[in-house]
């Protein structure tokens, strides 16, 4: 199973958005993330990189 953490803008510690992101959807402008614990986050922005191996993703917050 790859969990993810996603930053908002840059992968700096202070920009986490969420930790052990399962699932992404993009959708109409908005970047859905759930968590293990199937909690939602919405996001408006677009997905600018995703990197599973290392497990970061970062959604660019318009």
């Amino acid at each position: 199973m790859c969990l993810s953490t996603v930053y908002k803008n840059t992968m700096e510690p202070s920009s986490v958005v969420m930790k052990n992101v399962m699932q992404i959807e993009c959708r109409d402008g908005l970047v859905i993330l759930t968590d293990l614990m199937e909690r939602q986050l919405e996001i408006r922005g677009t997905l600018t990189q995703a990197n599973l191996v290392d497990g970061f993703v970062v959604v660019k917050e318009n």
